[in-house]
């Protein structure tokens, strides 16, 4: 267990996560869930509990621990609710997006207020024309006296619903296509930033998905965290943390998927047995358990050489691909050993099964994947182009 190398304080952060989950989390989640809302208060308790400050350096307030330390606890939540455990993590990772690169002025009056979660933060990355391929982003940004006016809009952003700042992204001179992406912290109290309305979905409320509109919305130059030529790099920096994340997400929401399924079928008899006896299902979870190993060993990994500073992307993608892949076809499996029962919403395979299909898209497709994999095989294998 990948826990064994941690420190004591970082276990300990892991504890506290499980015992948030299984307290507020597991509790709650089929609510948020049909009532179709964000849990704003489940998220700010979270924060008082020090969830959202595990990777923040502490000299920004935060706990300063490793990102295998950020992951478990994660993993930890999400084996309750993905959407949750991925609303959250947003809100700590524009936390600590916009410590390290806000200036001293803009960090020393919104940043207390994140901390507590009365500031919900979140990125502003894609758009409605725009998904996977980041630099084709349509949003303007052009320089004026005192700072630079914006233009645009979001979609498909975590925390959207609620957040009051973004940490998005415009393109200040298309002709330099990449090179001229900005990045800029955006206040949904200013003039010129219209909020729109939460999407409807399928599953995954919590997530608090939407979108934004900047019309004219005038960013003062404290509010620019990265100049164009470096903003574009900044925001491909954290992906490969986000691949692993997400992988170990969908590994959580797969083995409480398993634990439910073997306890239902440890005390449902049919033909004068149990329903776990059954050679046909049993094999089926067996299977089911085996690829929750194999995804662990990947994520694990990758995890480690993201904090020993190694190159990662190769072994994010491949957690990720994995993991979110095998999670929609192994929670199914699980819906299936449970028979009709497992679609009933006293259980929460349903909704790890709508989580998975969200992992699925997020930080990356698995088609991207494929070709972010595909891309290296004769680098991989030897083989000369």
């Amino acid at each position: 267990m990948i826990d064994a190398v941690l420190t004591a304080a970082e276990r300990e952060i892991i504890a506290t996560a499980r015992a948030f989950a299984e307290r507020v989390v597991a509790p709650n989640a089929a609510r948020w869930e049909w009532g179709r809302r964000y849990p704003l208060e489940a998220i700010r308790e979270a924060c008082a509990a020090g969830l959202n400050k595990i990777e923040l350096a502490r000299e920004h307030g935060g706990l300063g621990l490793s990102f295998t330390c950020k992951m478990r606890a994660f993993e930890e939540m999400a084996r309750h609710d993905y959407a949750f455990a991925f609303a959250l993590i947003n809100v700590h990772n524009s936390t600590a997006r916009f410590a390290r690169d806000a200036p001293p002025t803009l960090r020393d009056r919104l940043l207390p207020a994140m901390l507590t979660g009365e500031l919900i933060g979140c990125a502003g990355l894609t758009e409605p024309g725009a998904g996977s391929d980041f630099g084709a982003i349509s949003t303007s940004a052009r320089r004026v006296e005192g700072g630079w006016v914006l233009n645009g809009g979001k979609a498909w952003i975590t925390n959207a619903a609620v957040a009051g700042l973004s940490i998005a992204y415009a393109q200040t001179d298309p002709a330099q296509g990449w090179r001229g992406i900005a990045c800029f912290a955006i206040e949904a109290s200013r003039a010129g930033f219209k909020r729109l309305p939460a999407f409807e979905l399928h599953g995954g409320h919590a997530i608090g998905a939407g979108g934004f509109a900047l019309e004219d919305y005038l960013a003062p130059d404290e509010a620019l965290l990265h100049p164009p030529g470096r903003a574009f790099k900044s925001a491909l920096a954290g992906i490969n943390g986000a691949r692993t994340y997400v992988a170990a997400m969908c590994c959580g929401m797969l083995e409480e998927s398993l634990r439910v399924a073997v306890r239902y079928g440890s005390e449902r008899r049919t033909f004068g047995r149990k329903l776990l006896d059954h050679q046909g299902l049993r094999w089926k979870l067996v299977d089911a358990a085996t690829d929750l190993e194999a995804a662990r060993l990947l994520t694990y990994r990758a995890a480690r050489m993201i904090d020993e500073g190694a190159d990662a992307v190769l072994p994010a993608a491949h957690a990720k691909k994995f993991a979110t892949d095998m999670a929609v076809q192994r929670i199914s499996d699980c819906i299936q050993a449970m028979g009709a029962n497992g679609l009933r919403a006293d259980y929460p395979l349903a909704r790890h099964l709508a989580g998975a299909k969200i992992a699925a898209y997020t930080d990356g497709s698995i088609e991207m994947m494929n070709e972010r994999i595909g891309q290296a095989l004769g680098a991989t294998f030897g083989v000369g182009g």
